[in-house]
């Protein structure tokens, strides 16, 4: 049930304090006249704001452009994300084939250098052969030229040989144009000591070969020239003559 304006100021009454001097009889209280009670001042009330006023709701354009917007958004940001995993995948593949590009070249290269080591190696052992021949014909052309220039040279061959010899009384086999030399030279020396000179057509000048008493000494130039050869390593050297050439 409601109750009008009207009806709750008719049913409001002010509150009046009791009077303490007033007489007891009832009779003789005369009823105060009831003042009239106002009417309460209505305050107008402000309305209360409006949640939604100011704002202003997005149109159909608007929504679809933010949904434009998002979509362009979404695929940029994929974009990137692609790009930056395939480029990291991509830098990644591109270490890899340049690491085995240089483990590829870092073996070519070894295998090279092993090759050239190799091939060097060959060519030092050629070279130190054909060094070794040519000294070795040198040699042989020089000891040639000093028996056709200086034949005097038997004369200390002769002494060396009898050096080794225990005892005296020895035969000197010697080439014949030497045994001349030698018994110019040395005849009398030898003499006195029991020797004797034997001319053999069979050596070469320069060799001499001495017996005495089942003891021989081959001074011969073949041997004295094997020997010195077998000292560089090569053992199977024979002294040749001028004419036939080679190293011996």
């Amino acid at each position: 049930m409601s109750i009008t304006r009207h009806q709750a100021v008719g049913a409001y009454r002010r509150w009046e304090p009791v009077d303490f001097d007033a007489p007891a009889d009832p009779d003789a209280r005369e009823l105060a006249p009831t003042p009239a009670t106002p009417e309460p001042e209505l305050i107008p009330q402000a309305p209360e704001p409006d949640p939604l006023a100011g704002v202003q709701l997005p149109t159909a354009e608007d929504i679809e452009r933010m949904h434009e917007e998002a979509r362009a958004a979404g695929h940029a940001e994929g974009y990137a994300a692609g790009h930056a995993a395939g480029f990291e995948a991509g830098r990644e593949a591109g270490h890899a084939e340049g690491a085995e590009r240089v483990d590829e070249a870092v073996r070519q290269l070894t295998e090279l250098a092993a090759s050239l080591d190799k091939a060097l190696g060959q060519l030092d052992q050629e070279v130190a052969e054909e060094l070794m021949a040519l000294s070795i014909e040198i040699a042989r052309q020089m000891v040639q030229h000093t028996l056709a220039v200086h034949p005097e040279a038997v004369l200390e061959t002769v002494r060396s040989a009898l050096l080794q010899m225990p005892q005296g009384h020895a035969q000197i086999r010697l080439h014949p144009d030497d045994l001349a030399l030698v018994r110019e030279h040395m005849g009398e020396q030898l003499g006195h000591a029991g020797h004797r000179l034997v001319e053999d057509g069979e050596l070469s000048r320069g060799s001499c070969r001495i017996d005495s008493l089942g003891a021989q000494i081959d001074a011969t130039l073949e041997t004295r020239w094997r020997r010195i050869l077998e000292s560089l390593g090569r053992e199977r050297a024979q002294w040749q003559p001028a004419d036939k050439g080679g190293e011996g």
